[in-house]
C-alpha cells in the first residue's frame, strides 16, 4: 500500500518571528512511518517542524511543512496518490487573521484576531475515492473521549479515528480507542507508541 502521514505540529506566524504553535512532538507519526515502511509499504511523511530522530528508515520519503496552509497544499498534492491517509499532526486549530510585519515591540500590550484553519483531515474524506482510507486522530480529555471521538469522527466523515487522553502529548507510551465508522472499536491498553504504531498499521492493512 501507499501510506501517507502527517506528523508533528504547524506553526501560525504572528510577525516575521513569532508564531502560535502546540507541543506535538511528532513521535507518534515517526513510529508509525517506521512501522509501515518495516511491513513493506511505501510510506511518504508529512512532516511540521520538529527534529526528526535517526531511526526513520531512509526508504520512507520526507517532506517538511510549518503553517496549516503548507500542509494544504501538500495534502492536495500527495493525497490523490495514496491508498491510506493516517493524519498524527497536531494542526492549529486557530491561526492569526493578519501577519503583522517585522517583529512587533516589547513592552506594549498585543491583541491578536485569529481565524480558524481549514479542517484538513475533513476536507480529505470528502474527496476521497471509494478506494482510498482515511484514518484522524483525537486528543480528548479522558472523562468525554468516547462521546467526541465518535462524534468527531462521523462530522468529519473519515474511515476510524484513533482517540487518546490529553495526557499523552508529551508521553513515550499511550492507552487509545480505535473507533470505525461501523460502530466497531479497538482499545488495546496502554502501550508504547512505537507498540502501537505496528499494532495500527496492521489494523490498516485489514481494513
Amino acid at each position: 500500500m501507499r501510506i501517507l502521514i502527517t506528523a508533528g505540529p504547524t506553526r501560525e506566524p504572528i510577525d516575521d518571528v513569532r508564531f502560535i504553535s502546540n507541543r506535538s512532538s511528532g513521535q507518534m507519526g515517526f513510529a508509525l512511518a517506521e512501522a509501515a515502511s518495516a511491513a513493506g509499504h511505501g510510506v511518504t511523511l508529512l512532516l511540521g517542524p520538529v527534529l526528526m530522530p535517526p531511526s526513520v528508515a531512509d526508504e520512507v520519503h520526507v517532506i517538511r511543512f510549518n503553517t496549516t496552509a503548507d500542509l494544504e497544499a501538500l495534502l492536495a498534492e500527495h493525497f490523490p496518490k495514496c491508498d491510506v491517509l493516517i493524519k498524527a499532526a497536531a494542526v492549529a486549530d486557530y491561526r492569526p487573521a493578519e501577519l503583522i510585519k517585522g517583529k512587533t515591540p516589547r513592552g506594549k500590550g498585543l491583541k491578536i484576531e485569529l481565524e480558524p484553519t481549514p479542517d484538513l483531515v475533513a476536507g480529505c474524506a470528502k474527496t476521497k475515492r471509494d478506494d482510498q482510507t482515511v484514518i484522524a486522530f483525537a486528543l480528548e480529555d479522558p472523562a468525554v473521549i468516547e462521546t467526541r471521538a465518535v462524534e468527531k469522527m462521523q462530522r468529519k466523515k473519515v474511515d476510524a479515528i484513533l482517540a487518546n487522553p490529553l495526557q499523552t502529548m508529551d508521553a513515550s507510551d499511550i492507552e487509545p480507542i480505535l473507533f470505525y465508522a461501523d460502530g466497531r472499536r479497538d482499545a488495546p491498553g496502554r502501550m508504547a507508541k512505537t507498540k502501537l504504531a505496528g499494532w495500527l498499521i496492521g489494523r490498516v492493512e485489514t481494513m
